[in-house]
């Protein structure tokens, strides 16, 4: 494959992903999903003030629309990539204690390995949009 190619590919590729997570993070904003994303804070991680659950959720949402705008950019989008994919390890004990209460958390509770599965293919993806 040529070089136009793959950078046509990776272009597509990082589009989408942008997409993806400055949809994910405007979802953040609505008070439905901040309830639920809050309560999906495993409890030794939960604190008050600045870093209290609700806050958390709101930082994460910037993160997501931070880090998917900085894939569109050229000069960012090395740097949002490897935020990125911090991220999405960050936030997996979150992902993982929902997993864990699949009766409290319903259909936001994707079994662990799934769940898992999916957030190393989406960090794989991340970086080959970038490389």
């Amino acid at each position: 494959m040529s070089s136009d190619v793959i950078d046509g590919l990776q272009l597509v590729l990082r589009v989408i992903l942008a997409l993806i997570f400055i949809g994910a993070g405007i979802t953040h904003f609505f008070p439905s999903v901040q309830r639920t994303m809050a309560a999906m804070i495993p409890p030794r991680l939960r604190t008050t003030g600045l870093s209290s659950p609700v806050n958390l959720v709101v930082f994460t949402g910037l993160c997501e629309v931070a880090g998917g705008l900085g894939l569109l950019y050229p000069p960012t989008m090395v740097v949002a990539a490897g935020a990125l994919v911090l991220f999405l390890a960050a936030v997996f004990p979150a992902n993982a204690y929902a997993a864990r209460h699949p009766k409290r958390f319903g259909r936001v509770a994707i079994p662990l390995v799934p769940r898992l599965i999916a957030q190393l293919v989406l960090m794989a993806l991340i970086v080959l949009a970038v490389l």
